[in-house]
Parts: structure tokens; sequence; C-alpha cells
């Protein structure tokens, strides 16, 4: 049976989500394709390409189209819909935090982050750090949650989300604290080219 890449990249998806990422293996993968191992390096050099584009799709799949118009609202958006497309597979955030990690891809929301954060007064220089202050604090959070809901499924651990009864509230709450922090330093910043000027 002949398969283009993006039955390879859809059927890894879907073998991460049913198995989780330490067995998504070539030879899984090839297995639920039928085809023998060395047929998939026909569409992905090697296993970290490979685990790449499943990230990139993870996320294509879960992205929202924009809709907030204040910077705030729009990092909230892009933070909150990365929360969602994480935890709606299997090792979703490790994914996308090891291939990040990697160089490899996961970077949309890296990019949406950068541009909700372009008008919000802060410096051209801050605007990165910013976004992966966010970044980091969302894959954080979504991790440690996805990780103890996972192991409580699996009955590993009390099946209670950890810290708190309510992870969506957490996650809401500590990203306000961070966007505290972004407005009191784009204020800051405004305040002083206001003053230079």
């Amino acid at each position: 049976m002949v398969h283009a890449r993006s039955d390879v990249v859809s059927t890894a998806l879907r073998v991460l989500d049913a198995h989780g990422l330490a067995d998504l293996t070539m030879r899984r993968l090839a297995a639920e394709l039928d085809v023998r191992p060395s047929a998939l390096y026909h569409h992905v050099a090697d296993k970290q390409t490979l685990l790449a584009a499943v990230a990139d799709e993870l996320l294509a799949r879960g992205r929202r189209p924009a809709t907030a118009h204040a910077w705030p609202d729009r990092v909230r958006e892009v933070a909150v819909g990365l929360r969602d497309a994480l935890l709606a597979w299997t090792d979703g955030a490790e994914l996308v935090g090891t291939v990040v990690g990697f160089g490899l891809g996961g970077t949309a929301p890296l990019r949406d982050l950068e541009e909700a954060l372009a008008g919000s007064g802060l410096p051209d220089d801050l605007v990165p750090v910013a976004a992966r202050t966010v970044w980091h604090f969302t894959l954080g959070h979504t991790w440690e949650e996805q990780t103890h809901l996972q192991a409580g499924a699996a009955g590993a651990i009390p099946d209670e989300p950890l810290g708190t009864r309510d992870p969506g509230a957490a996650f809401t709450a500590g990203l306000e604290l961070v966007l505290d922090g972004l407005r009191a330093r784009a204020d800051r910043s405004t305040d002083r080219s206001l003053t230079a000027g």
C-alpha cells in the first residue's frame, strides 16, 4: 500500500494518542501502516523529523482563528488555545516541548504570541522574551497537568489534579499574573518614552 506523508503523520498522531510518546516508535508506526519500517524513511528522514511533523500537525489541528483585538486578549487567546491543543492529545505537551527544545518545529504558537505582543508597548527586544515567557508558562503548566491526569487515569496516583481542584482556573490565574507583569513593563516603557519625548 502506498502512503502519503500526511498519512504517516496522521497515523503517528493516532499512535501518540493511543500509546503515548514513549511508544511512538518507527516499528509501531510501520505496523499500523502495514509497511516495513524502512518505507517510512521515504517520508521522513528520521524519528526526530517525524516528531516535529507530528507536533506541527497537533498544533495546526488545535489552532483557532484570532478574534481578540486588545493585545492582552490576543495573548490570552493564543495561550488558552495552545493549552487546549496540548491537552487534546496524550503527551501533547511533552511532544511539543521536546520538538521546540530541539529546534525542530512546533513554533507556530511562539510566532502567534510575538504577533500578539507586537502592539503591547514593550520594547522590540523584549517581545520575543515575553512571548517565550508566556510559552514556557503555558507549556510547563500544561505538561504538569497532563502528566498528573494521565498518571491518575492509569491508577499510578490519586486521580485529583495537582495542587488544585480546578487546573483550568489555576492556569487562568497564573496567566493573568504573567499578563499583569507584561502590562506593568509595557506601561513603564511607554512612560519612559513619553518622558523622553
